[in-house]
């Protein structure tokens, strides 16, 4: 700190401002004596020549202290000139290509059309794109023909899904209370509140303040209700012997934790048990910010039993906001129509026909209103005292009792009285918040390029990474707050610039200048996500039930996977129905025993707030993508859906087969390898009929009656080869 450096130390001081010769920091990083230099030989670490110039050049210069870029509140700068104005289409272009120029560089060629739209699908809706889709936007001439497509999948239902992934990896979403006997709790209802507040374009602030405090809102609605099981997701416990203490303890530390890194993208679980060693957080702000969160009542989760799932207080039984919402639709259509068969002068026909859609829609109604689920809300109760704890001791109440208040060197909270969680959760989204609205574009930009502007998306304090670049993320940041919080526009302002739609090719002279593409002159290429491969593989297959929201599924898993589930023992029971066909958002997150196919790829157990997922390679990943039912019974249906082409030759079918998984047409190449490996497959199963029908009795859709088992088994072959391609699992 400026206070540190500059006070007296003994009988010398770390830093004389103007004089280095009179400064200990200097004396002690030049020193040749092993003893008194700094950083100490034995740590490893060491200052270069160049580092101990430049600060002792800056000492000399007046040793000038600024506080931490995130921590000042962000300016809007002006958008800069740039000499090639051909590679920009919007004004996030222009900070990108100056900062390329400079590097003497040129950003990457646009990507080829088919790889195009095949990212932007994946990147806004999570699936692939249907080669008529692709084949539409190859062909469509027009200039707007890129930003219809945007417009197009922006307004998906499935775009919600896609964001909700993210989001709830950052609020660590489960089904599960992930303690002792990680029960399953009631919480699918929170899940489908955030798909349709992403599918409805909620603002940011919006959805933060609603998820904080909706209990607190006047005349709140039984979707703001919903959206507060934000408080109640966290990991709890049903332990009959559990200390309560303690664990109420346990469970203010998450919410501070989560609350810290979701907006702020502060690393506060550190002052739990001292301040911040590195950051001006202190152990009395992480307290009084647990101190917003002692009204939730957490005394009743105690209470509850060990059945699962289990019951945790208060719940309420409400339908999902997103079959409320279609109810509310059907309700206007049915006015509509009876209003229609009151005034018009029909015909017998017509009559009946509006009859018979009266019908239909009050059949859909009903059937709607018996999808009453439970879920955990937030209700209001007196708030508990929530002391500081000297060194995180619960059992210590030697610690003064903190009052509800934001972190000093933050802008202050202005309110009189005691604030609520509905002045922290403003607090967050008012526009002199430095980081709120900086921390989410960041986020935005890492799901579309792969790594943020600020790469550290969950530590934006001093040991985070600074941005590479610093004066677009400040100008995404203040555009972001000045328009309303509108999530969609900042999508779309993102994916609409020419940097978005660069080829993530790299030339021989990008990978020398800039290995990690931290100039962003080319797109990223990297994994999909646990979701979405699996997501990809029902699409391709024809199997994907792509209804939105609704109770979680559960897909094929191994046999005894639950057996060391105990309080109570359970075994998992994987749906027979269409449930085993949605989409990877939905399926059971079971915290302790996450599903085998998401662990393979890389997907968290969501007990702590995920900001960024690994990535790893590993022959799980492959076996799994081999092996697992539902991968080897998409494949089957792919199959089928190949043998269906009869029009074509087994040549003209494999290309088929190539466009439908890849989007786009097969080498000469390509299809050799593929032809070999059918004719294989062809004389093997032929040969062995018994692993023929081994490899397909897996899944529940049927078998065809007129196709050869041998035949289908070698086709089945070739589609899960394609399937496990690196191609059908990156976003490139």
């Amino acid at each position: 700190t400026r206070e540190g450096a500059f006070s007296q130390l003994e009988e010398h001081f770390a830093i004389v401002p103007g004089k280095p010769d009179e400064s200990a920091l200097v004396e002690r990083i030049s020193s040749e004596d092993e003893f008194t230099r700094m950083p100490p030989p034995e740590s490893g670490k060491e200052l270069s020549k160049t580092e101990i110039e430049l600060l002792t050049r800056w000492i000399k210069e007046g040793a000038e202290y600024e506080d931490h870029w995130a921590f000042l509140p962000p300016e809007k700068p002006a958008v800069p000139e740039v000499e090639h104005s051909e590679y920009v289409a919007n004004d996030i272009d222009r900070f990108i290509v100056r900062d390329i120029e400079a590097a003497k560089l040129s950003p990457s060629p646009e990507a080829d059309r088919a790889t195009l739209i095949r990212r932007l699908t994946f990147d806004l809706v999570g699936l692939p794109p249907t080669p008529g889709e692709v084949a539409d936007f190859v062909n469509d001439k027009s200039p707007d023909a890129y930003e219809k497509v945007v417009d197009r999948l922006l307004n998906s239902p499935h775009y919600g899904e896609r964001m909700a992934m993210y989001w709830l990896d950052l609020v660590r979403y489960a089904d599960t209370v992930g303690y002792h006997g990680d029960q399953e709790h009631h919480t699918t209802l929170y899940r489908d509140y955030v798909i349709k507040s992403f599918n409805d374009n909620k603002p940011f602030d919006q959805f933060t303040i609603e998820q904080l405090a909706g209990d607190l809102l006047p005349d709140r609605t039984t979707e703001q209700l919903l959206a507060t099981g934000y408080n109640r997701i966290l990991q709890t416990s049903h332990e009959g012997g559990v200390q309560q203490k303690e664990y109420l303890a346990k469970y203010s530390a998450d919410r501070v934790r989560n609350f810290s890194e979701v907006w702020l993208a502060g690393t506060m679980g550190c002052c739990e048990c001292h301040d911040h060693k590195f950051d001006p957080f202190s152990q009395k702000d992480f307290y009084s910010l647990a101190a917003f969160f002692a009204d939730i009542n957490d005394i009743d989760t105690f209470k509850s039993p060990n059945s699962s799932p289990t019951r945790r207080s208060p719940e309420i039984d409400a339908l999902s906001p997103i079959d409320q919402e279609r109810i509310d639709a059907i309700d206007k259509e049915l006015k509509d129509l009876n209003r229609l068969m009151e005034a018009a002068d029909l015909t017998k026909e017509a009559s009946e026909g509006i009859q018979k859609k009266i019908e239909a829609l009050k059949n859909e109604r009903e059937e709607l209103e018996n999808n009453v689920r439970k879920q955990m809300i937030t209700v209001s109760v007196e708030p508990r005292p929530i002391r500081l704890l000297n060194r995180g001791d619960w059992m210590d109440d030697s610690g003064p009792v903190m009052k509800p208040e934001v972190p000093d060197f933050l802008p202050d909270l202005d309110v009189e009285g005691k604030p609520s969680r509905v002045e922290l959760a403003r607090w967050l989204v008012d526009g002199n918040n430095p980081l709120t609205a900086r921390v989410f574009v960041n986020r935005l930009w890492y799901l579309y390029f792969g790594e943020g502007l600020a790469r550290s998306l969950g530590d934006f304090g001093s040991q985070g990474e600074w941005p590479t670049h610093s004066a677009l993320l400040d100008w995404l940041a203040v555009d972001f707050s000045e328009h309303g919080w509108d999530i969609k526009r900042a999508v779309k302002q993102i994916v609409m610039s020419k940097t978005y739609r660069q080829s993530s090719l790299v030339s021989p002279e990008l990978r020398q200048a800039d290995p990690a593409n931290r100039l962003f002159a080319r797109q990223g290429r990297y994994r999909l996500s646990a979701e979405m491969i699996r997501d990809q593989a029902l699409a391709v297959s024809g199997l994907l039930v792509d209804r939105i929201g609704g109770p979680s599924a559960r897909p094929y898993q191994p046999a005894g996977y639950y057996a060391h589930l105990n309080f109570p023992k359970r075994s998992y029971l994987s749906h027979s129905d269409e449930n085993q066909y949605r989409r990877g958002v939905y399926v059971h997150w079971q915290r302790q025993y996450l599903h085998p196919m998401l662990r393979a790829f890389d997907a968290p157990t969501r007990e702590e707030c995920t900001v960024k997922r690994p990535i790893s390679n590993t022959p799980s990943a492959v076996l799994t993508l081999l092996n697992d039912p539902t991968f080897l019974e998409a494949a089957r249906v792919l199959a089928v859906r190949v043998l269906e082409q009869d029009e074509l030759d087994d040549k003209a079918k494999l290309s088929w087969l190539w466009s439908e998984v890849l989007s786009r047409e097969p080498l000469e190449e390509e299809l050799r390898v593929l032809i070999d490996y059918l004719f294989v497959g062809l004389k093997e199963y032929s040969a062995d009929p018994k692993s023929a029908e081994e490899l397909l009795s897996v899944g529940l859709a049927p078998l065809p009656d007129k196709i050869p088992h041998s035949e289908l088994a070698a086709w089945t072959t070739v589609c899960r080869a394609m399937l496990n391609l690196s191609e059908s699992i990156t976003r490139n």
